[in-house]
């Protein structure tokens, strides 16, 4: 595991996402893993941290987390901009090797039930809690997260340092249309 993965305490995980990043989801069932790009993600609660995310029932991503019971949230950064779009743009479903595709790098931490995105910002492991209505009539999933970590380069104390980090880790914020921005510039009042 690289070096800069840094454990992040569960009950600042939402933090990790609470800037309204587009994110990549992962799922793995029976062999097969995928990895998917969502613009509709966000925290839910703080203890235990919750987030809700919204999956298309076209993804090979949805039906992979729905018979695990797991995904993984994960924030990509200006470096991953070709590789968020492309799996954000292509299914599993026709591309059977989308993954390679893409340049999608995967590692997973030990005793973890789904596989990491290698060099993104951070990561949070989710248990899925089920809600067959709101997963059925708005594709929205529910995901417990158990696990966080977070790059120490740009994050660290429970905050976000995007101020002081190269510009290559600023987060990834989709528009429409493959039309993205990344963070700005932080500003008190």
């Amino acid at each position: 595991m690289d070096k800069h993965i840094a454990p992040v305490e569960l009950e600042k995980a939402v933090r990790l996402i609470n800037h309204g990043p587009t994110v990549l989801v992962s799922a793995s069932y029976n062999g097969t893993d995928d990895v998917m790009a969502a613009a509709w993600a966000c925290a839910l609660d703080f203890t235990p941290p919750k987030l809700t995310v919204v999956i298309d029932k076209i993804a090979k991503t949805r039906e992979l987390l729905e018979r695990s019971g797991y995904f993984a949230i994960q924030i990509p950064n200006l470096s991953q901009l070709a590789l968020t779009w492309a799996v954000g743009s292509q299914s599993l479903h026709q591309v059977p090797d989308k993954l390679q595709r893409s340049h999608v790098e995967l590692f997973r931490i030990a005793g973890q039930p789904v596989p990491l995105v290698a060099g993104c910002s951070a990561w949070l492991i989710c248990r899925l809690i089920p809600e067959a209505h709101n997963q059925q009539v708005y594709d929205l999933f529910i995901g417990e997260v158990t696990g966080a970590w977070a790059d120490s380069r740009v994050f660290s104390d429970g905050h976000w340092t995007f101020e002081n980090a190269d510009a290559r880790w600023k987060s990834l914020h989709h528009v429409a249309g493959g039309h993205f921005y990344t963070i700005g510039d932080p500003v008190r009042p």
